[in-house]
């Protein structure tokens, strides 16, 4: 079993959407309930409020900037500042829809999902009680295309094998992974990749440099490695219970970085000082860069 590791002891709500830029060194995610974005470079950690509860984050070309998906819309970031500059929103979506999940394409786009809100605007947990979320493609230009109907659960992982030509994503709710072939920006031809009834729920995911998925599994404890064909290759128990994604970084892209949520637990499991926190672990192969939002 790889050795894990605390990288940031920092407790998030709920982290999720790890990135990391090879061009500075620093991986950045963000606590939605925390309603902020976080970065780790050299050990330091900066945490930076945010104007609305941001669910998901991806790297610009211009390396100052930054892509991030809010509740409420998607804006363009200024690293390392307070400045978030509205740029797209994605308007065809049912009352009391929110953004979830989102990441940029190999083609430089931003694709983000969506959900039936399952917070209010405090942040208080309320519950769901209909499947209308879907998912949708941001160019560099800012127009917005709806890629699916509105039928998933909670909108999640977004991962694109290109050798194989397909994207992978999820629906948490129904403890499943999709894919369909990519390019294609829109409607996409949705097909089954993995379904699995054990191990919590699907949340985040990466893919590997040898096109397996590695993907978070919320309230499950662990994270499950997929073979391009979709069957489960390898499991890997952490010392968190709420796993909600991950990214490789670091040197070669050999480190795998875990982000955890403390939403949901008693006190405890709290007592635990991985949950929430952001874990580390050499799962023996490297990842793939992340694309960059841009023309």
């Amino acid at each position: 079993m790889p050795q894990i590791r605390i990288a940031c002891p920092h407790r998030t709500v709920v982290g999720e959407s790890p990135v990391y830029d090879p061009r500075t060194g620093a991986l950045h995610w963000v606590d939605i309930l925390g309603k902020a974005i976080l970065t780790l470079r050299d050990d330091a950690l900066t945490v930076t409020a945010a104007p609305d509860f941001p669910t998901a984050l991806g790297l610009c070309r211009d390396k100052g900037t930054a892509i991030v998906a809010f509740a409420g819309g998607v804006s363009l970031w200024q690293i390392g500042t307070d400045r978030f500059t509205p740029f797209a929103r994605i308007e065809d979506e049912p009352d009391g829809n929110r953004l979830n999940e989102g990441a940029v394409a190999p083609d430089g786009s931003f694709w983000v999902g969506t959900m039936q809100s399952n917070f209010d605007v405090s942040g208080t947990m309320r519950d769901m009680d209909r499947n209308s979320g879907a998912f949708h493609r941001v160019a560099p230009d800012g127009s917005v295309t709806r890629l699916t109907d509105h039928r998933f659960g909670i909108t999640n992982t977004l991962v694109w094998d290109e050798p194989r030509g397909h994207v992978i994503f999820a629906d948490t709710l129904a403890q499943a992974l999709y894919r369909a072939p990519w390019p294609n920006n829109g409607p996409l031809a949705v097909t089954p990749f993995a379904v699995t009834q054990q191990d919590g729920f699907p949340d985040g995911s990466c893919i590997d440099a040898e096109g397996h998925v590695w993907n978070a599994r919320y309230a499950g404890g662990c994270l499950l490695r997929f073979a391009p064909d979709g069957s489960l290759d390898r499991r890997v128990p952490l010392p968190a219970t709420n796993i909600t994604a991950c990214a490789f970084g670091g040197e070669g892209l050999r480190t795998l970085y875990v982000t955890t949520a403390t939403n949901q637990l008693d006190a405890s499991a709290l007592s635990r000082p991985e949950q929430g926190a952001l874990l580390a672990l050499d799962v023996g192969v490297a990842g793939c860069p992340s694309p960059l939002f841009g023309a």
